[in-house]
C-alpha cells in the first residue's frame, strides 16, 4: 500500500484541520488495485480503518510525513503481530511523489503500451493525489518486474464506496472481531474464521472481500441469500460433485497472475491450465445436465459464464507436453511444432549433425578395426570414443584424449570435436529459441487475461456460497428477513455466532431477543453486573446485522432486518501512548466521530461511555451523547451503562427508550449475615429483561478474581458505607423538598387577597 498525503503549505496550519491522503494498494500475485482520497482528521482513522482492511504486509511511503500521519503508522507497525508479520515500511524519495514528475512517469509508463492510450484516458480521471501514489508503485514495482500488473486498470476499485457497501471504521473491525480476536491477534475466534469454509485460495480472499463489505443494495443481498437456500435445499447431485472439484484446485488466481508476468514454470503453467479446463467441462457438463433447474439468479449468472470465458482454455492445455512440463525441457514442451516454424528448423540443423555424426562412426570402427563400437557418453559428455589402453597404438595421433581409466582410454576424433561443438552451439540456440517461442505463448495466453480472471472470480463466488451453506449448516440458522422500506431489528432467540462456536453447539449459550425501530423504540440502554454479557449481547448484535447483509444465515430463530449503512462501536478502555491520547481522550475522539458520521439509518454501539474519567464529569458526557443519538441523529442504539441515572431517559422518551438489564440471580443464602462480600454473591443468567439494575455487583467479580478475604471484606464495607451515605443524603433532600413543598402550600393559602390590601 502506498499512502500520500498533501503536506501543509505553511507551519501554521492548524494540525486539526482536514488532511487530504490518498492510498493505492496493489496486490502482484492477483491483479487486485484499491485506491482511495478521503479527508482525515486528526486521530487519522479513516487511513487506520483502510489499513486495517485491506491488511498491507509493506506499506510505501514518502520520506515525509505529517507528524499525526507518521504516529499512526509507527503505531500500526509496532503492533504487528510478531517479527516475521510485522508490516515493513520502505521510503521513495518525496520528488518521486511531486504531482509533475509523478504525471510524467504515468505517461512514459503507459505509452510503452500499445493499448496505454486507451488505460490513460481512466488513469486521468483518478484523483490527483491517488496519481501521486500510482507513480511511486510503478517506481518501486518495477525494480522486481513486478510493474506489468499496472498494465491494465480493469481490476481497479475505490476503497469501500459509501452507496455500495456498509462502513465498518476501524474500531468496528477491532471491537467486533471481524478478523482477528482481541486476546492474541489470531484468525481464531473471529467472525471471519467461524464464516470461512472455502475450500480454495481465492475463494478465501474474496470472503474476506464480502465480510469487509456488507451489501447495501438490497436485491443482491437477497440474490446470495437465494443462491444460499438453493444449494442447502436443492436436488442438484452436479452442484454437491462441483464443490468436491473446487478442493482439487490450486490456486489460480495467484497462478494466473503469475503466467501473467511470465514468472511461471511450465508445471505450473500446465497446473493451471488443465485446472482451468477441469472447471470448463464440469461446468459445462452440470449446465448440459441441470442447468434448467437452477433457479437462484447469482447461480445462474456466475455457472453461465464461465464456459464462454474459459471457451478456448482446452488449446492451450492441449499444446503442452505434461512429461516435458514436469522435467522443464522447453525443447520438447509443444506438441504441436509445426505451429512453431523457428523451432522445427533448428531441429532439423540438429537433426542433420547427429546424422553426419552416426556416418562418421563408420570411420571410426575401420579405423580400431571394431566392426561393433559404439559412442558413449561419461559424465555429460557424448560420443566418446571407448579404446582399451592394450590397443591405443591403433589410435591416431590427432585424436583428442578426454579421460582415461586404468583399462581404457576415451577420445574426441578431429571430426566429432568439431561437431560436438556445432552440435553444442546448435543445441543452444535451439533452448533459446524454445524460450522465445515459450515467452511469446505465454504473452499469447496473457491477452486472455482479464477474461480468465473473470472466470475465477465466478469460480471464487460458487466457493463463497458453498461456505455460507456452512454457516447456515450450523446449528439453528434462519434466512433473515431483508426489509429495505424500515430501520428496524428483529431478532427471536439471537445466539453469538462465534461464542456459539466455540461452545461446540452443546446449547450452552443463552440465547436473547432483540427489537427495535426507528420509527418506535430504537434504543436500549443496558445495565447489570460486571461479567453479567452485556458487551457480549451487544456485539452479538451488530455481528447479525452485519452477517445478514453479507448474505449469509444467522444464528438465530427468526430475525427481520432493515438495511445499515453503518455500524459504529465505541468499546474498550485503553490509551493510545504513540499518539499521546489518554483513556478518556481515547473515548471522546471515538464517540465525537461516530456522532460526525452516524445517520439515522446506522447501528451505534456504545459500551460504558465515560468511565475514563471521574464520576460525574462521565455521568454527564454519556447524558449529553446518548442525548444526541435520541434527539439529533434517530439511529438505533445500543448504550451499555453502570450510571443508574441514564435510566431517566426512558421516563423522558418513553416511546422511543427503553431500560434493559443483564439478569442474574443473588445467592442470599451463602456467608453469615455480617459477611457483606458474601451476601452479593451472584449467578449470571445471561439473559436480556426489561428494567435497571439497581447495581452492578462489582465485588463479585472481585471475588472471581481471588482478591484476598480481607481486603474483599474492607472493600465491602466501605462499599456499603458510601451507599447508606448516599442513601441518607437522597433521603434528606427527599424530607428538604417535602417540607419546602408544604411550606410553600401554606404561605400561598394565608397570604391576603387583593381586596383585602385595596387601600382605597
Amino acid at each position: 500500500m502506498c499512502v500520500f498525503e498533501n503536506l501543509p503549505t505553511t507551519s501554521l496550519c492548524s494540525p486539526s484541520k482536514p488532511q487530504t491522503i490518498a492510498i493505492m494498494s496493489v496486490q502482484p500475485s492477483t491483479g487486485e488495485l484499491v485506491y482511495d482520497c478521503f479527508e482525515d482528521g486528526v486521530t487519522r482513522s479513516q487511513l487506520e480503518t483502510r489499513i486495517l482492511h485491506l491488511e498491507p504486509v509493506e506499506l510505501l511511503l514518502p520520506q515525509t510525513l505529517t507528524e499525526r500521519t507518521e504516529s499512526l503508522i509507527t503505531d500500526i507497525v509496532s503492533l504487528s503481530n510478531t517479527d516475521d508479520d510485522r508490516i515493513r515500511m520502505e521510503r521513495l524519495e518525496d520528488s518521486v511523489f511531486e504531482h509533475g514528475k509523478a504525471f510524467e512517469t504515468i505517461m512514459d509508463f503507459y505509452s510503452e503500451n500499445e493499448k496505454g492510450s486507451e488505460v490513460l484516458q481512466d488513469v486521468i480521471t483518478l484523483p490527483r493525489q491517488t496519481l501521486s501514489c500510482l507513480a511511486a508503485l510503478i517506481t518501486y514495482l518495477r525494480e522486481f518486474n513486478l510493474h506489468r500488473v499496472l498494465r491494465s486498470l480493469s481490476s481497479i476499485t475505490r476503497f469501500t464506496t459509501k452507496h455500495k457497501y456498509m462502513d465498518l471504521g476501524g474500531n468496528t473491525v477491532k471491537n467486533l472481531e471481524l478478523f482477528s480476536n482481541l486476546t492474541d491477534g489470531g484468525e481464531k475466534g473471529s467472525l471471519f474464521w467461524i464464516m470461512n469454509h472455502t475450500v480454495t485460495k481465492f475463494g478465501s480472499r474474496l470472503l474476506r472481500t464480502w465480510v469487509r463489505q456488507p451489501l447495501l443494495d438490497t436485491s443482491e443481498i437477497k440474490a446470495r441469500q437465494d443462491a444460499v437456500e438453493e444449494l442447502l435445499h436443492g436436488s442438484c447431485p452436479e452442484l454437491c460433485q462441483l464443490q468436491a472439484i473446487l478442493k482439487q484446485l490450486p490456486d489460480l488466481e495467484k497462478g494466473l497472475c503469475t503466467i501473467f508476468h511470465k514468472k511461471c514454470s511450465p508445471a505450473e503453467f500446465c497446473l493451471v491450465v488443465r485446472a482451468l479446463h477441469r472447471v470448463h467441462r464440469a461446468v459445462t457438463q452440470l449446465l448440459d445436465t441441470a442447468g434448467a433447474e437452477l433457479r437462484s439468479k447469482l447461480l445462474k449468472q456466475s455457472l453461465g459464464q464461465i464456459p464462454d470465458l474459459l471457451s478456448d482454455v482446452s488449446s492451450y492445455s492441449e499444446a503442452i507436453s505434461d512429461q516435458a512440463a514436469r522435467e522443464n525441457d522447453k525443447t520438447k514442451l509443444f506438441i504441436d511444432e509445426i505451429q512453431f516454424p523457428a523451432i522445427v528448423e533448428r531441429k532439423l540443423e540438429i537433426e542433420k549433425v547427429l546424422s553426419e555424426l552416426k556416418g562418421h562412426r563408420r570411420e571410426v570402427r575401420l579405423t580400431l578395426k571394431q566392426p561393433t563400437l559404439e559412442f558413449v557418453t561419461i559424465m555429460g559428455t557424448e560420443f566418446l570414443v571407448e579404446v582399451r589402453n592394450a590397443h591405443l597404438k591403433l589410435v591416431p595421433s590427432d585424436w583428442l584424449k578426454i579421460n582415461s581409466t586404468k583399462a581404457m582410454s576415451r577420445f574426441h576424433t578431429p571430426f566429432i570435436e568439431k561437431k560436438y561443438k556445432e552440435l553444442n552451439q546448435l543445441r543452444e540456440k535451439l533452448l533459446i529459441d524454445c524460450t522465445q517461442t515459450w515467452m511469446t505463448f505465454l504473452d499469447s495466453f496473457g491477452e486472455n487475461y482479464q477474461r480468465y480472471k473473470r472466470a475465477i472470480h465466478h469460480v471464487a463466488v460458487l466457493d463463497c456460497l458453498f461456505s455460507l451453506v456452512n454457516v447456515a449448516n450450523h446449528g439453528n440458522c434462519c434466512r433473515p428477513d431483508i426489509v429495505e422500506d424500515s430501520v428496524e431489528i428483529r431478532i427471536d432467540q439471537g445466539r453469538h455466532p462465534v461464542v456459539d462456536q466455540l461452545l461446540g453447539g452443546q446449547d450452552q449459550y443463552v440465547p436473547n431477543d432483540t427489537a427495535l425501530k426507528g420509527d418506535a423504540q430504537r434504543v436500549m440502554i443496558i445495565t447489570g453486573p460486571n461479567m453479567g454479557g452485556k458487551s457480549s449481547y451487544i456485539r452479538q448484535v451488530a455481528l447479525i446485522v452485519i452477517m445478514a447483509q453479507i448474505g449469509s444465515y444467522v444464528p438465530a430463530e427468526f430475525a427481520r432486518l432493515g438495511v445499515f449503512d453503518a455500524v459504529f462501536t465505541r468499546m474498550g478502555a485503553r490509551d493510545d501512548l504513540y499518539r499521546g491520547r489518554s483513556t478518556f481522550m481515547v473515548e471522546l475522539q471515538e464517540a465525537s466521530a461516530i456522532m460526525a458520521q452516524a445517520t439515522h439509518k446506522s447501528l451505534v454501539i456504545l459500551d460504558e461511555l465515560g468511565r475514563g474519567t471521574s464520576t460525574h464529569d462521565g455521568v454527564a458526557i454519556a447524558h449529553a451523547t446518548l442525548a444526541h443519538f435520541i434527539t439529533q441523529v434517530k439511529c438505533l442504539t445500543l448504550f451499555v451503562t453502570h450510571y443508574p441515572s441514564l435510566a431517566e431517559f426512558e421516563k423522558i422518551y418513553p416511546e422511543h427508550v427503553n431500560n434493559f438489564h443483564m439478569s442474574f440471580m443473588l445467592l442470599d443464602e451463602i456467608g453469615d449475615e455480617s459477611d457483606y462480600a458474601a451476601d452479593n454473591a451472584i449467578t449470571f443468567l445471561y439473559q436480556v429483561v426489561r428494567g435497571k439494575a439497581a447495581r452492578s455487583y462489582g465485588l463479585n467479580v472481585a471475588r472471581l478474581a481471588d482478591i484476598p478475604h480481607d481486603i474483599l471484606k474492607l472493600a465491602a464495607c466501605k462499599s456499603q458505607e458510601l451507599e447508606e451515605i448516599i442513601a441518607g443524603k437522597r433521603e434528606a433532600l427527599d424530607v428538604f423538598c417535602r417540607i419546602f413543598s408544604s411550606r410553600t402550600l401554606r404561605t400561598e393559602s394565608s397570604s391576603p387577597s387583593a381586596d383585602s390590601m385595596n387601600l382605597g
